[in-house]
């Protein structure tokens, strides 16, 4: 036994198949490999190559996508103290095996599922999500990027991925193709993967409301998810068997002025609803205080004249589309209890 050799060397075989061919000099001297063994394993020509600095691939031959995410990770996680297992846990397994770090950009959207971004092989980087004070660089296929504060991933096969709004802020920072980034935009909204106010709140972060093909991608996307939100409320409506509603109106006061107008409305109960679509725009949020105020003032105004407004975002009706319908049933049958509402004028929108 030389000094290099752990008294009490682990085993390889309770590690994960990609485990067993991936792993960092480090955990190899761990589990009883001294360094001269890896030196002479990887030289040109040998049984093992290095993948990255410091990260070693258990077998000739070029990589799988798998190997190279897991090389990635391994390269950019931070080495864990004495005594601290880099193997999975139980409650929170990615964050074992790759402290402060994960995959996002284009990457992480292919492991999300997305049909418009490249298959994982054919990347030219990889890029890792590290916090902003890791003292690391980016090398061969790996693309370093930082933050103030890590996102808290989402395991997707095992691995600790970006969720899909900050994982398309960090794709779209690297995209001058203004097709490219509505294709991005568009299919995180139609493929349900996140709804608009997040991906643009994630584009404010990053800061790239600024870039003139980022902006239309949004305005593209923002009407985009509203139609989404309004094909819910349609089968809310109709899966939930409630009452059929008008859709789409605006409300005048007889001989009067202009209330608002509404995504649905019962005249017989005086109950509306109106779907909160807005998006926060780098910049704007004066305009957005002005957009919010405009709400609140349009919904006082209706409740003062005894029209009930149930107030809907995309994201209630996506998660809790059951939840919403009680909400709407209950506000139709209080209708009986309350004043009759004031005479208003139904006018198409």
């Amino acid at each position: 036994m030389t000094h290099n050799t752990p008294l009490s060397p682990r085993p390889l075989r309770h590690l994960s198949d990609v485990h067993r061919r991936v792993l960092t000099t480090a955990q190899l001297r761990s589990h009883g490999v001294p360094a001269t063994e890896i030196a002479e394993q990887s030289r040109a020509g040998g049984p093992w190559q290095q993948l990255l600095p410091g990260v070693i691939l258990l077998h000739p031959g070029p990589p799988t996508s798998e190997e190279r995410l897991h090389g990635a990770l391994l390269f950019a996680a931070r080495e864990p103290a004495p005594g601290v297992p880099t193997q999975p846990g139980a409650d929170s397994p990615h964050r074992a095996v790759y402290p402060e770090a994960m995959i996002t950009g284009l990457a992480a959207l292919t492991l999300h599922g997305f049909s418009s971004t490249p298959p994982l092989l054919s990347l030219d980087h990889v890029d890792v999500l590290v916090p902003r004070l890791r003292r690391i660089r980016s090398t061969s296929y790996v693309r370093v990027l930082r933050t103030p504060a890590l996102p808290t991933p989402e395991p997707v096969t095992g691995l600790p991925v970006a969720p899909v709004p900050r994982a398309l802020a960090d794709a779209v920072a690297d995209l001058t193709d203004a097709q490219a980034v509505r294709r991005l935009l568009t299919e995180a909204v139609r493929g349900h993967h996140c709804e608009p106010a997040a991906v643009v709140r994630a584009l404010n972060e990053a800061k790239l409301l600024s870039r003139p093909h980022v902006v239309d991608a949004v305005d593209s996307l923002v009407a985009e998810g509203r139609a989404i939100a309004e094909d819910r409320l349609y089968r809310m409506v109709r899966e939930y068997g409630l009452p059929d509603p008008v859709w789409n109106v605006d409300l005048r006061l007889p001989g009067g002025p202009h209330l608002g107008g509404l995504d649905a409305y019962w005249p017989e109960q005086a109950v509306a609803v109106e779907l909160d679509t807005r998006a926060p725009r780098q910049g704007h949020r004066q305009d957005d205080d002005a957009l919010w105020s405009e709400y609140a003032r349009k919904r006082e105004h209706l409740e003062r004249l005894g029209i009930t407004v149930v107030h809907l975002t995309p994201k209630k009706l996506r998660d809790t589309m059951e939840q919403q319908a009680a909400v709407l049933r209950t506000a139709l049958m209080a209708a009986d209890d309350r004043d009759p509402a004031e005479y208003v004028v139904v006018l198409p929108r």
